[in-house]
Formats: C-alpha cells, structure tokens, sequence
C-alpha cells in the first residue's frame, strides 16, 4: 500500500472516530462525505448522502446554507451556536452548533461539524450539577461541627425538662426532642456529600446491581408496581462502585415508584444500552474517558414541571412535599464522581432518568470503536 493509500486510510479512520456528524460539501452543494456519526445524524449512508446535495437535507431557509456561502467568499472558518435544524427528516428539538471551515486543496468546497446542543447542553448542567455538590460539601462540613452539638445539648435540656413539667407541657419537650432529631438526621445525610476518599471501583455487571435493586424495590416500595426491564446483554462491565450503584438506582426507581403513586396502571422500566459515548474528565485525575454505557429507569408518573427540571439535581430541590431534596444532587454527585452524567428527560406522563457510565478498563478503545461503528450502521 502506497504512503498516500495509508494516509487516507488513517484520516478516514480518525474522521470516523470522531464522536461529532463531520460532512464535506463540494462546489455545487453535494454532500461528498459523512463520517458515521453524520450518517447517524441525517439517517443515511454516506452513499445516499453523496447523491444529494446538502438542502435536500436540512429546513428550507436554514442558516447553514448561509453559513457555507460566507464561508466560500471569505475563504475563512465561521461558527455559528444554537442553530434550529428541527425538520421531520432529522427530529425535532435538533439544535445544533455548526463549524464551517473551507477546504484548501478542493476549491469551493468545505467542511461541516455539528455540535448536538442536547449533548453540549447535558456537559454544562452536568457541570453545574457538580459545582453544586460541592458547595453542599463545604456546608455540610460546616453543619456537622457547628450545628451537630449544640443540638445534642438542647435535646439533652430537653430530656432533663421532660422529667419536671406537667402532663400537658411534656408534649412540648418531645416535640423538641422530635425536632432536633430530624435536624440532626438531616445534618448526617448532607455529610455525606462531604466523604473525599477514594471511590472503589471495579468492573460491575450492571444487570445484577438492577436485579437487585427491583429485588429490593417489588419487596417494599414498589410492591404493587409492574417493573419491567430491556437489557442489552453483550454490555461490558461498568467501572464503579456496587455498593454506590445501587444506591443510584434504589434512589431513582423509589424516586418512580413515588411518581406513580396509586396509578393502576404504573409501570417502571429499566434499560441497559451501548452508546457512543462523550468524553469526560474523571474526578480528581487528567483521565479522559468515553462514556458508552446508558442506563435508565423510565416512569409513566406524572411528569415533572418543565421549571423545574433544569435545576432537579440541585441540593434542596423537590418536588415532594415533605422532600429534603437531596436524594438527586446525591445522584449526582456519586455519578459525577464516577466521571458520569445522569440526566432527566420528562414529556407529559413519561419521564426518564439516563446514566451514561465508563465501561470497565478492560474494555479497549478499538472495541469501543467497533461497536459504536455498528450501532450507527
């Protein structure tokens, strides 16, 4: 093979590892080629794309065109955020950011990345999700040193006042003890976000950890709840904690089985699936990982306010009434930490909450590769 042949070889192959839809459109507007994550985006073969030109595929009047005509005058790159290519060929809710940039050994012709918003939108609330849990870290140092005995005394008070007053004032002194009890309860729930130590992890199978935890759910909570599952059973292993992962998954299927409340007809479904995945850093090292393993557990509750849904894993957000809200931004922060994302989808009486985690170290990046190549194709 030709030094040429290899180098072509070697940018197809890394064009296509990309994990952004990558098209090039030639003079007149056909579409000469798409990596695999385009062919995914447009629900094409690159072979299909090549004999249309790009408008066949996106809105009439869309700001791309313009985009590649500015492009080919000024013969410089130009970005342009938050682009509406909602059509019903591509889906709806398709908002993009789009680079264009202009080839320099084809005249007229130029190169095309999409940047999915949904995905770029998921970083920085993932982002603020942790920058959240970490100032619930400081706070609950600070609440458990000046807080945690000053309560202790008051109860101890109270307990001493509970022996010398009359019947009808003793309920006063145990709704003291009652309410420093809760207090203090509180207070022990919040340390927990401020616990720094390594996590153990190792690869876990995943099935079992949801085995379990519907174990768990059918024989308390969720007793008279239908819970169904769709896995994909060639995942690899995930790279976590199993002790942690269970409490992930107990907090969100509880979390579904409170939706759903009294409904007759109230189902839980858990699902497993191979994605391709997004890199991220993982907490407290340079590593970057891929995060190709979704899992979900999806409701038919109620839903949740659209207003409410940008900030749910936020520390004290709920929307139970006597909820503490910190069962989510404790989600959060034991996914985070696992250099993951969780993420809460909600339209109308169907609501999802997705994980996307690391594979285990076992698994290589061809692999990784390799499948999501056959997941697009």
């Amino acid at each position: 093979m030709s030094a040429g042949a290899q180098g072509a070889d070697l940018a197809m192959a890394v064009l296509n590892a990309i994990q952004n839809p990558v098209i090039m459109v030639d003079e007149a507007g056909y579409v000469a080629f798409a990596n695999w994550e385009a062919e995914s985006f447009f629900g094409a073969s690159a072979n299909f794309l090549a004999r249309h030109r790009i408008d066949a595929f996106i809105p009439f009047g869309s700001p791309l065109l313009t985009l590649v005509d500015q492009v080919r005058e000024r013969r410089g790159p130009v970005s342009e955020y938050r682009v509406d290519l909602s059509s019903p060929r591509l889906g709806a809710d398709k908002l993009v950011d789009i680079y264009v940039a202009p080839v320099t050994t084809t005249p007229g012709a130029v190169v095309v990345v999409f940047q999915e918003r949904s995905m770029a939108d998921k970083i920085d609330r993932q982002l603020t999700h942790r920058g959240a849990a970490r100032s619930v870290t400081g706070l609950a140092s600070m609440l458990a040193h000046e807080i945690k005995n000053p309560l202790s005394g008051i109860r101890g008070a109270a307990q001493l006042l509970e022996s010398a007053v009359v019947d009808e004032d003793r309920a006063l002194t145990r709704l003291i003890c009652d309410e420093t009890d809760r207090i203090v309860s509180l207070v022990d729930r919040m340390e927990v976000f401020s616990d720094e130590r390594p996590i153990d992890r190792v690869p876990v199978n995943i099935h079992s950890v949801l085995d379990h935890v519907k174990a768990v759910a059918k024989a308390g909570f969720a007793r008279q709840i239908r819970i169904t599952e769709l896995y994909d059973p060639s995942l690899p292993p995930v790279y976590a904690n199993r002790d942690q992962l269970v409490q992930v998954f107990l907090n969100l299927v509880k979390n579904a089985a409170e939706a759903i409340g009294e409904r007759p007809d109230g189902e839980i479904l858990l699902t497993t699936a191979y994605r391709p995945g997004i890199r991220l850093s993982v907490a407290g090292t340079r590593e970057k990982i891929s995060l190709p393993l979704e899992f979900c557990v999806h409701d038919n509750g109620p839903g949740v306010p659209a207003d409410l849904l940008p900030h749910l894993f936020d520390p004290f957000i709920s929307t139970k009434t006597n909820g503490s809200g910190l069962g989510l931004a404790l989600v959060a922060k034991i996914i985070g930490d696992h250099g993951g994302i969780v993420e809460c989808d909600s339209q109308g009486s169907r609501t999802t909450f997705r994980v996307l985690m690391p594979a285990s170290r076992g698994v290589s990046e061809d692999d990784d590769i390799q499948k999501t190549r056959g997941h697009i194709r």
